[in-house]
């Protein structure tokens, strides 16, 4: 099964996307904050990870800064979640590696769910029933 990290502070839309994500067949842990989050990428192997920028204690700029600079966690794919639509943050993110960055206010739980799926190149749900 494919493992989802998702490092968001928002517990209401933490808890959503997680729902989404598990009931779509992935296993998903979530963390609240920045550091946490970063001691969780290095802790474990992770398929995929949805990083919330504005966080406590690190914000997600600070962890795609670490993430980016390991050998090993620099090749996870790492999707950007935020508010801020500032064009210059977006670029800033991409160039670091960011995989994709979605804006919260503009999508819905089940293109989260997409998302997963366009960048984990197979089926979860198949790799279950083999």
């Amino acid at each position: 099964m494919q493992k989802i990290l998702i490092v968001e502070d928002e517990v209401d839309i933490r808890v959503v996307y997680a729902e989404m994500l598990r009931n779509s067949g992935y296993e998903v842990e979530e963390v609240g904050d920045g550091e946490e989050g970063l001691a969780k990428l290095k802790s474990s192997n992770w398929d995929l990870v949805f990083l919330d920028i504005m966080l406590p204690k690190k914000d997600g700029l600070e962890v795609l800064e670490s993430i980016v600079s390991d050998p090993i966690l620099k090749l996870r794919p790492i999707i950007l979640l935020s508010n801020l639509e500032r064009e210059s943050i977006v670029k800033k993110c991409l160039k670091l590696g960011a995989r994709d960055y979605l804006v919260k206010s503009n999508i819905n739980p089940e293109q989260v769910v997409e998302t997963a799926r366009k960048y984990l190149t197979t089926n979860p749900q198949q790799d279950e029933s083999a």
